[in-house]
C-alpha cells in the first residue's frame, strides 16, 4: 500500500474517534505538517470539528473532506489551514486564521487540512506544493 495524494476513507466522528489517521507530508519541500491528522468525511464530524479543543498540539490537524471553506465560530485558538485539490496540490491557504472567523471560498478545493498556528510558515508550505496523506505504518 502506497501512501495517498489526499484520503477516501470515512470517519465516525472527531474529537474522541477512532477514526482515520494519517501522517501528512510536504512532497515538494521534504517537510512533515502532522504526525496525527485525522479524518472528518461525515456531516456530524465536518460540523462539530474542533469545536470544544482546547487546540492543536505540534503534530496533530484535521483533515476535512469535502470541503471549500473553514470557519472558527465558537473556537478560541487560530489555525492555519491547507486547501487541497484532488491531485494533493494546495490550491489556497490561510494562515493563523482567527476565531469566529471565515476563511475564503476556494474553487476546485477537495478538501481542507486544518493545523495549529504557524505550521504552514514553519514547513514552508504554500500554494503549489504537493502533500500526501500516509497511512499508519507506511515509510
Amino acid at each position: 500500500m502506497q501512501a495517498r495524494d489526499t484520503p477516501s476513507s470515512g470517519a465516525r466522528g472527531l474529537l474522541s474517534c477512532k477514526c482515520a489517521m494519517y501522517r501528512v507530508v510536504n512532497r515538494t519541500r521534504g517537510t512533515v505538517l502532522g504526525t496525527r491528522v485525522r479524518e472528518a468525511r461525515t456531516f456530524t464530524s465536518r460540523l462539530g470539528g474542533l469545536l470544544g479543543s482546547r487546540g492543536l498540539s505540534p503534530g496533530e490537524g484535521v483533515w476535512i473532506a469535502p470541503c471549500r471553506c473553514v470557519h472558527t465560530v465558537g473556537m478560541r485558538f487560530p489555525i492555519d489551514v491547507a486547501f487541497v485539490d484532488g491531485r494533493g496540490a494546495v490550491i489556497g491557504v490561510s494562515g493563523a486564521l482567527p476565531p469566529n472567523r471565515i476563511s475564503r471560498f476556494v474553487r476546485g478545493a477537495r478538501g481542507a487540512l486544518e493545523l495549529p498556528a504557524g505550521t504552514l510558515a514553519e514547513t514552508g508550505t504554500g500554494i503549489g506544493d504537493v502533500l500526501a496523506f500516509v497511512e499508519p505504518g507506511l515509510p
